[in-house]
Formats: structure tokens, sequence, C-alpha cells
């Protein structure tokens, strides 16, 4: 792992000053010597950067303005039948995320949540419960709020099914998978399988939320050698060429281990509704904006910033976004639209979000999170670990390792696996 970067080479006493060559593996791309300088100040490209994402803002509340939806909404039908138009597609490029509407038949998905509380009820979850296993959903007040269960039949059939290989399928094929060497950074029509947890949220609660973050990584975007490729264009002074889309090396290198990181790589985070939801009810913000990624890399090199701080960024933390270091993106925070159950909603992987605090909940906030994890070295390196806790019923190496469903006898089987499921566990 490299660790000649940014990070250890300009906020130890010297200040960048001006955008060097591309990384080399062995010095900095923002200040490291030996490398040919392309006459631009760091100030002068997070200016270029801001100006992108200026532009994004204001395009967000010029929709606002004309009361249209900032989402992206399209029928599932219009995915399963290969129609969704230029239009369509133009706005999710820019927004980078989506609510795919009738995803899943609403009975079913009722019937889904209702089959994860009988789960948990037969299997004395509740009273064998010890609270959260980590700090950041502890936040929430879980009581619990997101459920540690990762193998019920519910879940492990949504993940397994046609409608969501379908989506996860086409939201993959937004990304610029295959480089112009012929390098297939993943395959977007195959899926790895991604056991995340559900959120069940009562008529009635009260929720404190989750704080505006994202989650693609922490100190190893700047510091491991993948990565500094992947943001190469922002990182040598070319920054109007970076394109959020481009999944060149961001599948292949590795990442600091901690306990909020995500080990696979995930074109977009999503969850499939499991009961209707009104946005104003403690629902999913984003910044619906891909682009976002240069504008924060770069934000905690410039002179305001403390030599001892990366704008709140540490290690074992998600990827702050702050009222004190980036007071313009909070003008393009969006809510949801209001979903009922069987939506999926989706956004980029680089997306700053949050979850709304709410005080007295009307109607249920029931969610399965699952992502679009498409096939490519990462994954497949991190299919081994899912494999292994699907056959022991343990919680994954991504999560708490509070394995309460290792002795529960209803988990799903893995003569249940069909062959979705078995290729994206890498059984086939």
């Amino acid at each position: 792992m490299n660790r000649s970067t940014p990070f250890r080479l300009c906020r130890t006493g010297r200040r960048p000053r001006r955008i060097s060559g591309p990384p080399s593996g062995r010095s900095s791309p923002l200040c490291g010597p030996g490398s040919r300088p392309r006459g631009r100040t760091v100030a002068e490209v997070f200016a270029a950067a801001e100006r992108r994402v200026e532009e994004r803002i204001q395009e967000i509340e010029a929709d606002r303005t004309r009361g249209e939806e900032v989402w992206p909404v399209i029928d599932y039908d219009v995915i399963r039948a290969g129609a969704v138009t230029p239009a369509e597609l133009a706005k999710l490029a820019r927004r980078g995320c989506l609510v795919v509407r009738g995803h899943f038949p609403r009975e079913q998905a009722l019937a889904w949540d209702a089959d994860i509380v009988d789960y948990v009820e037969r299997n004395n979850f509740f009273e064998k419960y010890t609270g959260p296993g980590d700090d950041f959903f502890g936040s929430v007040g879980s009581k619990p709020e997101i459920y540690p269960v990762y193998w019920s039949t519910a879940q492990m059939q949504a993940r397994q099914s046609e409608r969501m290989s379908t989506v996860q399928a086409f939201l993959n094929s937004l990304w610029r998978h295959t480089s112009k060497d012929g390098t297939q950074w993943f395959d977007p029509d195959r899926g790895a399988l991604y056991p995340d947890r559900i959120r069940r949220r009562p008529p009635g609660a009260d929720s404190a939320g989750l704080g505006t973050h994202c989650d693609p990584g922490t100190l190893d975007l700047w510091m491991t050698e993948e990565y500094q490729k992947a943001f190469r264009h922002v990182f040598d002074g070319t920054v109007e060429s970076y394109d959020p889309w481009d999944a060149a090396h961001r599948t292949t290198g590795a990442q600091y281990p901690g306990s909020t990181m995500c080990s696979a790589f995930r074109t977009f985070q999503g969850w499939t509704a499991l009961s209707d939801m009104n946005a104003d009810q403690g629902v999913l913000h984003t910044v619906p904006i891909p682009e976002i990624m240069a504008y924060l890399l770069l934000r905690p090199l410039l002179p305001d910033v403390p030599e001892d701080s990366m704008c709140g960024v540490r290690t074992n933390q998600v990827f702050p976004v702050t009222k004190r270091w980036h007071p313009a993106l909070y003008r393009a925070l969006s809510p949801i639209p209001d979903v009922k159950a069987g939506d999926s909603v989706w956004w980029h992987c680089d997306m700053i979000h949050s979850v709304a605090p709410v005080e007295n909940q009307k109607g249920w906030g029931n969610v399965m999170y699952i992502p679009a994890a498409p096939w490519c070295a990462r994954n497949e390196r991190y299919a081994a670990q899912v494999r292994e806790a699907f056959m022991s019923g343990s919680s994954p190496s991504d999560f708490p390792a509070e394995a309460y469903e290792r002795t529960w006898p209803d988990r799903f089987p893995l003569d249940a696996l069909n062959d979705t499921g078995r290729r994206g566990l890498d059984l086939s």
C-alpha cells in the first residue's frame, strides 16, 4: 500500500503550492518533488472544481423553484423493457441517484417485512439483543432501529431475485467499466452479493438520524496508490477532466481497515422499501452531485485548513461533510420523494448523504439495504469472506461481529440459492 501521498507530504508543515504531474507511486501527486509542474496552484484547481459543483447546485435550486422533482424517478417496467429515454439517462448521470418505482410488487415487499418480523421473533432476537455493535449506527438511538440480521429468507430472496439483478445491471451500465486499452474493471452483468442489515423504525419513533457524510473511504482516498490513480485528474491538476463514472482503478486496490469501511466496490448504494414512507419522515437525503469527490479531496489542502486537520476526516470514521468546511453543499441537500413499499432507492457510491431526524414518526420506516456491487477483483476477494459468513450464519466481515444468527435453524439455506445467488457468492 502506497502511503507517500498528499496527506503525509503536505499536512506536516509544507503547504502545497502547485499541482504536479500524475502520481508516480513514490511521491505526492500534489506536492511531491521530481514531477513536471502544471502551473496551477491548489487553490486554482479547487476553484475549478468548486465552479463545477456550484453549477450543479444552481441547477438543483432551479428545479426546486419550478416545482420539479430533484431525484430522478423511473418505473421498473421501463428499465426492464430497456425503454429509459435519453433525457432520463442524462438526468440520472447529472444527479447520480434514482428511485425505481415498483421495483417489487407492493404485496411482496410487505410480505418480506412481515417475514423478517417472524424470523427475529421466532429466534428470540429481542431477548438476546445487546445494543448497537458500532458507534455509527448507535447514534440513531437504536432500540433497535438497525437490526444486525443478514441471512433471513426475505433478504436473500430479494438479493438474488431477477428483478434486483435487472436494476443492478442497468445501474452498473452507467459507469465506464472498460478502459480504452481493453482493461475491464468490472462485469456489469454479474453481481456480487453484498449482505447488509435492515432498518425497522416504528410509528411514533424518535430518531436522531445520521449526519451528512459519504462512505467510499477516508484517508485512503489520498494515501493509496490505486485511489491516486482513480482520482488522477483531481491530483494532477486537470480536474475539469475528472469523470465520476469512470471505474478505472477503483476495483483493484486495497483500503485501510476500519469498522465503518466497505470492502466491496459498489457502483450505487441502495435500499428497498418495505413500508410506505413520506419525504418528511426522517428519510434519506443526498447532495445529488456525483462530481463532489473532487471538491472534497481538494478542500483540506487549502490554506484556511489547519495543518493538523483534514476537515474532520479520520480513520475508523465515515467521511464527514460539515457546515464548517462545506457550507455551500448544504444548499443542494435533497430528500428522496415519497416512496411506497417495493420501491427502491439508489445513490452513487461517492455521494454525500444523510438521514434526517424525526420525532413521532408517522407510519413505519422499514428498508432492506441492498447495493449494486458488480463482479470485480475487489468484490471477488470479499465474496470469499461473505461465503464463510453465509455458511456459518455469522455477521459479514464489514460489520460488527455480533453473529446473532449462528444458532438460528431457519436462516436461508444453501440449497435455496438460485444461479444468481451462487454466482454472487462465487459458488458456481
